[in-house]
Formats: C-alpha cells, structure tokens, sequence
C-alpha cells in the first residue's frame, strides 16, 4: 500500500491510498519488444489489402477498408492473432491553393480520435471539408479501430439490450442506499467483462494499443509514423514516442491526457471532474449573456437554478417517458467538451422549462440502436483504463475523494466515479504505467496542441507532455475550453497545424492563439438531410472526431 497526495482544480488536498500494481511482467518489457519486432516483420511483408468497405453505400468511393493482423500477447506473436479495421483514403494530391500544382505525397497519417473505446474508421472521410483538403493533398488518411473496439475484436461485458436502462437519476450529492445500488452494478459490470472477456480481457490495455500502432506503421509500408492522437489517443501516442522513438516521423498531440505514472487513471479523473466545474460554469455565463434569446437567467447563478428546476421535473416526471435527471446531465457534459453545442442545448433547456420537451428529448435520449456500439465502447474505456494501472479498492477512498471533491465540484464528480468504478472491483491484472520521456535528440520534434480551459484533458498535461518529450512544441488555444483543436475553427492553430505537418516547420517552444470566435446564441432549425459531400463527411466524421469519455 503507498499514499498519494491529489490536488483539486480548487486546491483542496485529497488523500488516496493506492494498491501496489502486480509485477505482471519484467519492467523493460523484452519480450514484448521482440513480439512487437517479429509482428511488424510480418505485417511489412503482408501490407494490406485495402478494398470496399463493408458499409461502402454509406461512405464515398475514396474510402477503403482493410485489416492488419496483431498479436493477442505480444509476449506471444506466434500465438492467438486478432484483426484490426482499418481504413484509407490516398492522397488526392490536388493543391487546393493552386489547381495547376500537384502536392508532393508525403505518406499516411494515421489517427487515433481517443475514447478509450472510439473507432477512428471514419477520419479519411475528413479530407472532404476545407480545413483538411490541404493535409489530405499530400497525406493517404489513415484511420483504425483499436483493438476491442467495432470489427476489431469486440469487447462486451454485458448484454447490450440491458445496457441503456431507461430515464436515470444523477444526484449531486448521492445518499448511502444510491451508493450502494451503484456499487452493486459496478461489481456486476465489472464480473461481466471477466466473465465474457475470459483471459484475454488482460491484454486490452495502452501498451498493447502502442505496439498495435508500430505493427500498423508498418503493414501501411511506413519507415517512420506520422500519427495525430486525440484526447486518450495522445497518450498511447507519448507511450509510442518513449518506446519507438526511432520509427517516428512526425506526431501531433490534440488535446493532451496528462501522462504522469502517478497521474493514471484515477487522479486524472479526479483532476477532469474539478475541471468541468469551471467549463460548466463557462457554458452557464454565455447563457447568461444571452439571456434575452433563453430566458434562462441573467447571471450563471440564476441559469443553475433553471437547470436545476429542469432536473428536480425531469426527476418527477422524465421526459417523453425517455429523459431523467441522468440523460440531462449527459446531454449538458458534452457541452462541456465541445462550445458549438451550447446554442442547441440552451435552447433545448429554454424549451422544456417553457412547456416544449421535443428538443431536449431529441437531444438527450438513448437511442435503443446504438446500445450495442455504447455498451462496447465503454467496455474497451473499462478495459483499457483499468488494465493501465492501480485503482483504490477500497470504496471507502472513492466515496472519501469524492465526497470532498463534490462540495466544490458537484456537476460532473458522481457521474464519473460511476462511470469508473468497475475498475475497483476488476479481475484482470494491472499494467504499471510506463514512465513516458524522451531525452535531447531521441525523438523528432512533435506538436502538442490544447485549449487553455480545455476540461475534460485539462491543460497541466499538455504542459507536463511538453517537459517530458524534449523538442517539443506547445501551441496553446488561450481563453477556450473546446477538446480537439486540430481542424477546427481556430485559423492560428490550424495553421501551425499544417506548418508542421507539410513543411515540418514548427514555432517557438510556446506559442499562444487567441481564442476562437464564441457561438452565436441562436436556436438553429433541426438540421434537414445532408445533400453535399461536405456535409456528408460532416456528419460521418463526428464519430471519428469524437474525443469525449464514453458514458
């Protein structure tokens, strides 16, 4: 048993007693490095063979499907082997800035969009859209879904029609019998992905997704990796950078998971719940100025009494019998990740306070189809994140951290430690989180990029990832909270984005964007079906971009 010190957003000192993590395996790994040698041997001399996609009417002829196949055990590469989905589009090699100019190739970008438990099967499709046609002129776009997630080798710990259990509650402050129940079924969830999973379950973890990527690297013919992670996908990314410096070409961290040993999982945790209380209390102040298009509230005190009056009714009586006090919390977290939202969920709250709950229903409701993708995307996040690294076992430090951290933190604190808590009561064993770091011309220069008041990879990582991996860059988003910045609306870091990738030319050690525009306070009209490619890619991409914790 050792004690750690964790630290609030609001400074309050929380004390944690972790386990020791099992000595699973020897601490350099060799014989996972031999494994990963002779996969990637293999996959370089099968390539792969991309063709139709499975669900080829839905996407344009550009995009190809593919798999690459991987070791279960890289301590084992002649042993069990799982397929990998993977997806391609080519490089269009059409300069956008000049029609009569063919951009040199310069190889694939794969990407990882984070989760864990997203698929990236959907990235090509984001050359379509402006922001991206300079990058996908001279990139093949290479998207994946990690192991255990989709096509590729699924995990599921529990029956996908009992995974969305109808309307739920989201207290702020639980009593002892709502602890208990949820308790109870995260034992439960946690037996079932022993149970479904057998002994594989302990090889779906970080390391194992980094060595996936070097066996990618090289069935894709790539002598060195040019990789963009997301959110999680930056920190298997900084495991891939300490363990295969010498395979890398270029990599871009978005959105930046603190990869500190000590850090992972459960602190990081503690430390996102703090952040989204200040994210939250962003997104209450720009309802607040729009008061007169909501009616929700002058000041962000008076839009928390709306919200909460809103779930005390939903609480009473949900929604179109679908959306509880839970589904309203949901649906308001994922404005915490993304500011393009919040005209729609202002005005969905705005509406059902006012009589009307079709918009917020339509926002916030489970939809029974995608119950099975939900249930195995927060299957292969409990698998991945419990497998990293020690958690408490003991409930009484999860009830003692959050308790504490409530009181200044109410909004999102519970909801998270439900969502983790399977990890208390797991059956597979622990990684030790690798310690990640590269020293002075060990790796090529990277860059890392994120948003000030990003809250759900709060921005201490990106500062900590920076120190860690030398030559790093910082490109900072200043005064703006959105989780992925990469393609997005910033012009500034959009820029240093494709400086880097096409030229290789990065800025200074630190480089500040001023924030990007805020959203309109407008109640837009229900979107009507897409007609153009553009929006086409749009809609197929918001998927593959999704960089938010499964839920």
């Amino acid at each position: 048993m050792r004690a750690a010190l964790l630290y609030s957003a609001a400074g309050s000192l929380l004390l944690s007693t972790l386990t020791a993590a099992p000595d699973t395996a020897d601490r350099t790994g060799a014989a996972e490095r031999r494994g990963t040698a002779v996969a990637a041997a293999r996959a370089k001399a099968a390539g792969v063979a991309f063709g139709p996609c499975p669900d080829a009417q839905d996407l344009p002829g550009s995009m190809q499907c593919g798999t690459v196949s991987v070791p279960l055990d890289y301590a084992r590469p002649d042993g069990r082997q799982i397929e990998l989905a993977v997806s391609r589009a080519r490089a269009t090699r059409k300069d956008p800035r000049d029609s009569k100019r063919e951009a040199p190739r310069q190889g694939a970008l794969v990407h990882n969009p984070g989760g864990p438990g997203a698929t990236g099967l959907y990235f090509p499709l984001i050359g379509l859209l402006p922001e991206w046609k300079r990058i996908a002129a001279a990139y093949d776009l290479v998207g994946y879904a990690p192991r255990g997630v989709g096509r590729s080798a699924p995990l599921s710990c529990t029956d996908p029609k009992r995974f969305f259990t109808g309307p739920e509650q989201a207290p702020s402050h639980p009593s002892e019998s709502y602890k208990r129940e949820r308790v109870a079924q995260a034992k439960a969830y946690a037996r079932g992905c022993a149970e479904r999973a057998g002994d594989a379950l302990r090889h779906y973890h970080s390391l194992n997704n980094a060595r996936d990527l070097d066996v990618l690297r090289a069935a894709l013919g790539e002598e060195r990796l040019t990789f963009m992670g997301s959110s999680y996908g930056t920190y298997f990314g900084a495991l891939y950078a300490t363990l295969f410096p010498k395979h890398v070409r270029r990599m871009v961290f978005d959105s930046v998971v603190h990869p500190g040993p000590a850090r992972i999982w459960y602190r990081n945790n503690l430390a996102q719940s703090a952040a989204f209380e200040a994210r939250w209390a962003d997104f209450r102040a720009w309802i607040a100025r729009h008061h007169d298009v909501y009616g929700l509230g002058r000041t962000a005190r008076e839009v928390l009494r709306s919200y909460e009056r809103a779930s005390a009714r939903l609480a009473a009586e949900p929604a179109g019998g679908k959306v509880g006090p839970g589904q309203l919390q949901g649906a308001f977290l994922q404005a915490g990740y993304y500011d393009d939202q919040w005209p729609h969920r202002a005005h969905a709250l705005s509406a059902y306070l006012e009589g009307d709950p079709g918009p917020l229903v339509e926002q916030a409701e489970q939809h029974p189809a995608a119950a099975a993708e939900a249930e195995n995307s927060r299957a292969v996040y409990l698998a991945v994140e419990c497998n990293d690294a020690p958690w408490p076992t003991d409930w009484r430090v999860w009830d003692r951290d959050n308790t504490r951290l409530a009181r200044v933190a109410p909004f999102e604190t519970w909801d998270n430690v439900w969502t983790n808590l399977p990890c208390a009561y797991w059956k597979a064993p622990r990684q030790r989180p690798l310690d990640v770091g590269t020293g002075p011309g060990e790796l090529p220069p990277t860059l890392i990029l994120a948003a000030e008041r990003d809250a759900a990879t709060p921005y201490d990582g990106a500062l900590e990832l920076r120190d860690r991996l030398a030559g790093s860059v910082l490109v900072t988003e200043r005064d703006a909270g959105a989780h992925g910045l990469a393609g997005g609306p910033n012009a500034c870091v959009n820029g240093h984005m494709e400086a880097y990738l096409l030229e290789g030319r990065l800025p200074g050690r630190r480089a500040e964007c001023a924030p990007h525009a805020e959203p309109k306070p407008t109640a837009p009209d229900r979107p009507g079906p897409s007609n153009t490619s553009a929006d086409q890619a749009r809609e197929a991409t918001s998927s593959a971009m999704s960089l938010r914790r499964p839920v």
